[in-house]
């Protein structure tokens, strides 16, 4: 079975490697981003005000998801195992300046995941009870008439996030247990199997379940995780500004990115910052679209304000705990053990049991968050809501997989989910950049309203909006 891995590792590696040339995936998000960031006046830092406002708006509809629900949502799929292990993997691996580019990914990234939520609250499509639904593939579909890339599309985001992300979480998660006296060969398989069975609890009670799970479990992961990490920070203030010191000349030693480029801290930064905050990848605007909302730039703004809360305050606050715990990053440490040394290091015991249970937190809302956009894909490739049985079955299948992913090797589980994540990236960013002058003209519409002192609401006629719409009229 080992052998068997290890030649899908090698497929696996090797067509990740091409897409992740400095030419395809790199130039694609750092290229959009910076596009649209100069194309809406820098609108991270401009409505970033506007967007902690409107994340407070309740529904119009009551009963209806509001803007913090799908804010839960999308973050329940971004705030994961990633701000962990993905962290001090790219630190490990990279090196300190892996940080500095995770934080530009994050930065640029905030405008491409305005666009593609902004887009997808345009063409959602409206469910019998009034409710909305959407996402990338929807806009494929009506604004660019090209369904067969919206299916393509869909079938990717499955692949993604029921098998790439979803067995990573489980690696990750029982990763964070080797370092336990109790753990054995047999852990994988045991950690793998309990995950595996709450999960399809969770599942096969439906969806509406997911977002009362994820709002609840979300919310206090991510302020228990952070109180911890600044306690470390400020008890090691004084290596506050060598550990930046670093950050930024590593980031800028620009002779040992280029020269050997795949495991450089820019690609480490860029592969685990999009892992994490997966801003342009076209995954969260599946939430966004199921926001009830007067005008789809608040939810464009609100699913801005969420790549943010995962990478420039959760990855962030992982990376200076580790940093300044005062135990250097080592290749051989990549993963959770390298963040359970840190925190053992400055809390003592405490550290690594904190860390396990914070992983199971953070994998279990990061399964339920990706299975939410599987379900949305699948109505979209069969035109409808698949039959009960076969549901049934694919939230079987789901489990099953999420038990596998304990028992693979750490380079395949992070190998599948680089290659998928890419795939998505290829195909959404194009799309984003060809469509983005629509939700430019939302944008230029929503900021109109505001400056009147109206709250905005949306009508597509009023951007010369051509396509049909389910909602906007």
């Amino acid at each position: 079975m080992n052998q068997a891995f290890d030649n899908i590792d090698a497929v696996v590696t090797a067509i990740s490697g091409v897409l992740y040339k400095p030419y395809i995936v790199p130039l694609f998000l750092l290229a959009a981003g910076l596009f649209f960031t100069f194309r809406s006046r820098f609108i991270q830092i401009r409505l970033l005000g506007e967007s902690f406002r409107v994340v407070k708006e309740k529904p119009k509809t009551a009963g209806n998801v509001s803007s913090f629900g799908a804010l839960m949502i999308s973050t329940a799929s971004r705030v994961g195992t990633g701000n962990i292990v993905g962290v001090s993997t790219a630190i490990c691996m990279g090196g300190y300046g892996a940080v500095f580019w995770m934080w530009v990914t994050a930065i640029l990234g905030g405008a491409s995941a305005f666009v593609e939520s902004t887009l997808a609250q345009i063409y959602k499509r409206k469910n019998k009870d009034g409710s909305s639904y959407g996402g990338p593939s929807y806009y494929m579909e009506t604004a660019l008439r090209q369904r067969w890339l919206g299916v393509i599309f869909a079938v990717i985001i499955i692949l993604t996030y029921a098998v790439g992300y979803n067995m990573l979480a489980s690696y990750n998660l029982q990763s964070a247990f080797a370092g336990f006296s109790f753990y054995g060969e047999n852990s994988p398989f045991v950690i793998g199997l309990i995950l595996a069975i709450l999960f399809a609890i969770c599942v096969l009670g439906g969806a509406r379940r997911l977002t009362k799970v994820t709002g609840a479990l979300v919310p206090l992961m991510g302020v228990l995780y952070v109180v911890v990490a600044l306690v470390v920070i400020l008890s090691h203030a004084n290596l506050v500004p060598t550990v930046f010191q670093r950050i930024f000349a590593g980031a800028f030693d620009f002779p040992a990115i280029f020269g050997g480029f795949a495991g450089s801290c820019m690609m480490e930064g860029i592969k685990r910052g999009l892992y994490s905050n997966e801003a342009g990848m076209g995954s969260a605007p599946n939430a966004a679209a199921t926001a009830d909302v007067s005008h789809p730039v608040k939810q464009g703004l609100v699913q801005m304000l969420s790549v943010f809360i995962d990478t420039l305050l959760i990855c962030s606050a992982t990376a200076l705990m580790c940093l300044c715990s005062g135990v250097e990053p080592t290749v051989e440490a990549a993963g959770a053990p390298y963040v359970q040394a840190s925190l053992q290091n400055a809390l003592g015991n405490f550290g690594p049991v904190f860390i396990a249970v914070s992983m199971a937190l953070f994998a279990f809302t990061t399964l339920i968050g990706n299975y939410y956009y599987c379900e949305g894909c699948l109505r979209f490739i069969f035109k409808r809501t698949p039959s009960k049985t076969f549901m049934t079955i694919f939230r079987i299948v789901a489990a099953v997989i999420v038990m596998l992913g304990a028992m693979l090797s750490m380079s395949l589980a992070w190998d599948t989910a680089d290659l998928f994540q890419a795939m998505m990236v290829v195909i959404n960013i194009p799309v984003i950049l060809i469509l983005g002058r629509t939700s430019m003209r939302a944008l230029k519409d929503y900021l109109e309203q505001r400056a009147q002192g109206k709250d905005p609401e949306f009508k597509a006629a009023s951007i010369g909006l051509k396509e049909e719409t389910d909602f906007w009229k």
